[in-house]
Formats: C-alpha cells, sequence, structure tokens
C-alpha cells in the first residue's frame, strides 16, 4: 500500500522533521496500540518496525522532493483495513510534517 502527502517544505526539513517527530508514529497506527522502531537505512528513507496485535508490519517512508511516500506491506488478512489505514497516515502523516 502506498500512500503520497505532498509537501513544498523541502528534503532537508521533512528529514529533520521527520526524525523529530519519530516518536509520534506510534500514536498514528489506529487503535493506539503499536509499538514503532525506526532507522533510517539512508537519508531518503525511514524504515518502520511496527509490532500490533502479535503482528510484524513493516513500512517505510520515503523523502521525495514535493511528497511524501508512506509504504506499508500489508499481510493479506488486513487487506480489509486498508482504507482506515490509508485515512489515518493521511491525518498523522501532515500532523508529523505540520510547522512546530
Amino acid at each position: 500500500m502506498r500512500v503520497p502527502l505532498p509537501h513544498n517544505l523541502g528534503k532537508e526539513e521533512v528529514r529533520r522533521r521527520l526524525k523529530t517527530r519519530s516518536h509520534e508514529i506510534g500514536d498514528a497506527i489506529p487503535g493506539g496500540m503499536a509499538d514503532v522502531t525506526t532507522s533510517w537505512p539512508n537519508e531518503d528513507c525511514m524504515a518502520l518496525d511496527i509490532h500490533a496485535m502479535g503482528n510484524l508490519t513493516r513500512a517505510q517512508v520515503l523523502i521525495e522532493e514535493t511528497q511524501v511516500v508512506f509504504e506499508i506491506d500489508l499481510p493479506p488478512a488486513l487487506s480489509f483495513v486498508e482504507p482506515i489505514i490509508a485515512g489515518a497516515i493521511r491525518k498523522k502523516g501532515q500532523k508529523l510534517l505540520a510547522a512546530e
């Protein structure tokens, strides 16, 4: 699943905001019962390991010039909640990128 979020901040500012607020990502998971671990494989990619309801889901945030793309590998059993997750990402993702 891919969820693009447009921005006009520049890559450096997006990186800074995501690094500063990465601890808030777990709060964006519907139900609020997730443990999220982040890492940075490269400067334009934040990797996420999301542990929720006994499952591990991997995701990444790709930083591009005019958008941030959230990519999530949803297990087939959870595909029915994709619209709910996409909506939460759009809403909470904009807050992560918002001015502090």
